[in-house]
């Protein structure tokens, strides 16, 4: 290779790079604008986020705080309430019985505070947004490359704006786990308006249905399987980006297996490791058995 470029001109051999000058430039006069923008609206924002503050705190002190025994009910119950299914309600208790034998009971509720409080915020952003994108195709083209972005990024890089602007803590974790978790439960919300039949829709006009009223009465209830797939890809999601974000300050189960890595805990990170993906399989089973038992509803009803 070389030799080939001692005959061609210096252009084809080497890429014509932007000279390192410019580059320092260019990353100082952004770096500098963006802690500017930090110094001046730091506090405001802080304040705009202090709610989610207190209603992690709170929830996480009410898991944590109140009997296992009376946690281990509720939560039996609600997977028997959205799945029917005595199969997965059985594994969810003796799952989480395992959880507590461990000694990974308080991690555990941690954790599903987090995930809980993440999935809530997600399915407040993303069905709105979805329903816009649902309703102009303009909205899908301008939101649809902001969401390749948001899937595609590393996740290490949204930790460094986020630590920027607030600091080491519960809610720049928060807030990088809603940026992560949220693109699926606006994508599939979008999906599923848009695979409404429209032979439904003409009826729906034809009776004299108003745009409202078209959402909440058709469109909604027959997208809601899809959007029960996207509120589970969230919890997947949240539950994936528990352990980066636990590098600024998020505790729980995430922080145990990010302890076990830098100190070569093998037993610790496995036990943690299994944890999240017991968690993760109740969820799962528990968001899928809802969305079929939906899809059934709505094909005795509709069909």
């Amino acid at each position: 290779m070389a030799s080939i470029c001692s005959v061609l001109p210096a252009l084809l051999c080497k890429f014509p790079a932007i000279d390192d000058g410019t580059i320092r430039l260019a990353r100082k006069t952004i770096d500098d604008g963006f802690k500017g923008f930090v110094r001046s609206y730091g506090d405001a924002i802080d304040t705009v986020v202090q709610p989610l503050q207190w209603f992690l705190n709170y929830l996480e002190g009410a898991f944590v705080a109140s009997p296992w025994i009376l946690v281990l009910i509720v939560m039996v119950a609600v997977v028997y309430y959205g799945s029917r299914n005595i199969n997965i309600t059985i594994g969810t208790a003796l799952s989480m019985i395992a959880i507590g034998l461990v000694g990974l009971w308080n991690d555990t509720m941690i954790t599903l505070a987090m995930v809980t409080v993440c999935t809530l915020i997600s399915i407040l952003i993303g069905i709105p947004i979805g329903i816009l994108m649902a309703r102009s195709d303009r909205v899908q083209s301008i939101v649809n490359p902001v969401l390749d972005v948001m899937q595609t990024m590393p996740s290490f890089v949204y930790l460094i704006p986020v630590v920027m602007i607030f600091g080491i803590g519960k809610v720049p974790g928060l807030i990088a786990v809603v940026i992560y978790a949220v693109p699926p439960m606006i994508r599939l919300t979008n999906l599923g308006i848009r695979l409404v039949d429209q032979e439904v829709l003409e009826a729906a006009d034809a009776f004299g249905s108003s745009a409202w009223q078209k959402l909440k009465n058709v469109q909604m209830p027959l997208a809601l399987p899809t959007i029960m797939a996207g509120i589970n890809q969230t919890i997947m999601m949240s539950l994936a980006m528990v352990v980066v974000a636990s590098m600024i300050g998020v505790g729980g189960l995430g922080k145990n297996v990010l302890q076990a890595i830098a100190n070569q805990f093998f037993t610790v990170g496995f036990l943690n490791g299994f944890a999240l993906v017991g968690i993760a399989i109740i969820f799962d089973r528990t968001s899928q058995a809802f969305g079929r038992r939906l899809q059934k509803h709505s094909e005795v009803i509709h069909g």
